[in-house]
């Protein structure tokens, strides 16, 4: 029932059409038994006495009987798919955002193979629940109600004798179901795991390619692949034993008509004409009892696949704008401050207790060890994290009193995992703010040392980038991924080991072209090679989410510290500054 209303409220436009189709389904059903009622008539009134003149008259109003079921089930198909079609596109567009503004957290509790395989097949199933299953369903329980009360009106002695077998086919589905509910789920979480495997396979093509690992990758996926398959079987299999009961169970209704139906029509407790109405319409009492077998098992489909999309569409927002947020209408000048700042993942202490100010203007040097939290850091500035302890200021104010579009639009991010959409390079680098000329894309690109490359490709600026940048090097898709940040103009550019594919005559010229920015802003890099920030006005050394030290570049060496030992280490200088 939760699950019904939970569809119902994304019905909400469409609610009219939907129970419209439902009426035209319990209309066309009832219409089925108009043309065995006037076929009692015409063996009754018609065959027997010899009487030949309203023959005509009946035959004209079964071919309309059947010519107006036959257009109503036609309406009513295209209601249910109008009705279906755009509760799936509402659906769909709510778990789209939904994920949209999800944090990092979310994205690691769902890999991108599972999301996928919810936004598709689980909501195909969805939508064939709501505009195939339900008019069967409401149709199959209406042509057995019509049917049996005109039974009931006919000869109620043998009408009852027929629906004795109800109780039988009602118990059966009760323990159909209970048993199918489980192994349902199952399948569904097997189909989740078959599309991780195989959209991580996509992914991680290269990676796979580079490390021989082919085979392995193809055990993996057979293993997944006939785990789904078993899984199917078994379910087919467990079908397959209660479907013949359910079956046996409705013909036992067309023996019933025979035994019982042959011996009142002999007695003459029964007309040749209701014997006839009572044979031709079995099939309206057995045919549903028959069909609620399938008919449950696409109803189980519907709750399982109901529920992995409820997850994601109910998963709380990680991050969102708080109450009495108010967007960022003016540039800000960029001057950052953390305020004893703690964070928090999966019970593992990332930052503790950070204090420092950025002045606006100023550059940031971040450095240390892999997993000090560097990273986490500056995806505090962007609010892609939001912290346990303490407070991330912008010019004196605490960041969430911002909305999250309006602070993300005033930082440049370019971010250490590289990604670029299939577009062209031009494209990419207007990305954050695409009312650009091409001269600006270019002066940007400029600014990133990207000019030179993108203008000896065939296309130039229009050439497509390919899926994830593929055909374009490491070191090119930093460049491009930098031009992308410089081009929104922020006023707080944050870098994170933008330059590490880069050779080291082009991370000078970049160097350069950021300490001449025709734009003010605040820049934060984070790097491995001490020489990317070693004129910034101020660095911090992070350990284990503690900064350790912390001053320019000369006051860190002169502290003969962690620092000044990597310093020494890259530079082969023996610890001479």
């Amino acid at each position: 029932m939760e699950q019904i209303i939970w569809v119902w409220n994304y019905m909400k436009g469409r609610r009219a059409i939907f129970i419209a189709g439902l009426f035209l389904a319990v209309v066309t059903s009832g219409l089925r038994v108009i043309n065995p009622l006037l076929g009692r008539t015409i063996i009754d009134e018609v065959i027997i006495p010899a009487n030949s003149s309203p023959l005509i008259m009946i035959l004209v109003i079964m071919m309309a009987a059947h010519l107006l079921r036959l257009a109503l089930t036609y309406l009513m198909v295209i209601m249910m798919e109008i009705a279906s079609t755009d509760v799936m596109t509402r659906i769909r567009r709510d778990m789209y955002e939904t994920i949209q503004w999800q944090d990092y957290r979310f994205l690691g509790l769902f890999p991108t193979g599972n999301l996928m395989t919810r936004m598709t097949q689980d909501l195909d199933r969805l939508r064939h629940t709501v505009a195939w299953v339900s008019f069967q369903f409401i149709g199959a329980i209406a042509l057995f109600l019509a049917t049996f009360i005109f039974f009931l009106f006919i000869n109620w002695q043998l009408a009852l004798c027929l629906v004795a077998v109800t109780p039988f086919i009602l118990l059966i589905s009760h323990i159909y179901i209970k048993r199918l509910r489980p192994r349902f789920l199952l399948l569904r979480q097997k189909l989740t795991s078959l599309g991780t495997v195989v959209s991580e396979n996509i992914n991680g093509n290269r990676v796979v390619r580079a490390f021989a690992r082919e085979e392995y990758e193809q055990e993996k996926f057979e293993k997944h692949n006939k785990d789904f398959r078993d899984t199917s079987l078994e379910n087919a299999l467990l079908a397959a034993k209660y479907q013949p009961l359910l079956e046996t169970a409705g013909q036992l209704l067309v023996v019933i008509t025979l035994v019982v139906g042959g011996i009142f029509l002999i007695n003459d407790w029964m007309t040749p004409g209701d014997y006839m109405a009572f044979s031709s319409l079995t099939w309206a009492l057995s045919a549903p009892m028959m069909m609620l077998g399938p008919l449950l098992a696409d109803i189980e489909r519907y709750t399982s696949a109901g529920e992995m999309i409820r997850e994601v569409v109910e998963s709380p927002k990680g991050i969102s704008d708080l109450s009495g947020a108010v967007p960022l209408t003016q540039r800000p000048s960029g001057k950052i401050e953390f305020r004893n700042v703690s964070l928090t993942i999966n019970e593992t202490t990332i930052l503790d207790d950070l204090n420092f100010t950025a002045e606006a203007g100023s550059t940031i040097g971040i450095f240390g060890s892999t997993g000090a939290g560097k990273t986490s850091l500056i995806n505090l500035i962007g609010r892609f994290y939001e912290p346990d302890y303490g407070a991330v200021l912008l010019d004196g104010e605490d960041i969430r009193r911002y909305t999250l579009s309006s602070l993300r639009r005033h930082i440049g991010f370019a971010m250490q995992d590289v990604f670029l959409f299939s577009d062209s390079i031009k494209g990419n680098i207007a990305y954050g703010n695409t009312e650009l000329d091409d001269e600006s894309i270019r002066r940007r690109a400029i600014q990133a040392d990207a000019d030179n490359f993108i203008s000896k490709m065939a296309n130039g600026y229009d050439t497509l980038t390919g899926e994830r940048g593929v055909g374009i090097s490491g070191g090119q898709r930093q460049r491009i991924a930098l031009a992308r940040a410089l081009a929104v103009q922020p006023a707080i550019l944050i870098l994170d080991d933008t330059t590490s594919a880069v050779d080291s005559e082009t991370e000078q010229y970049i160097q350069n072209q950021l300490n001449n920015l025709d734009f003010p802003c605040t820049k934060i890099i984070i790097a491995q090679r001490i020489s990317s920030f070693r004129k910034a006005d101020l660095i911090l050394v992070l350990d284990k989410g503690r900064i350790i030290e912390h001053g320019t570049h000369s006051e860190l060496i002169t502290a003969r510290g962690f620092y000044h030992n990597i310093w020494s280490l890259q530079n082969n200088s023996g610890g001479r500054a």
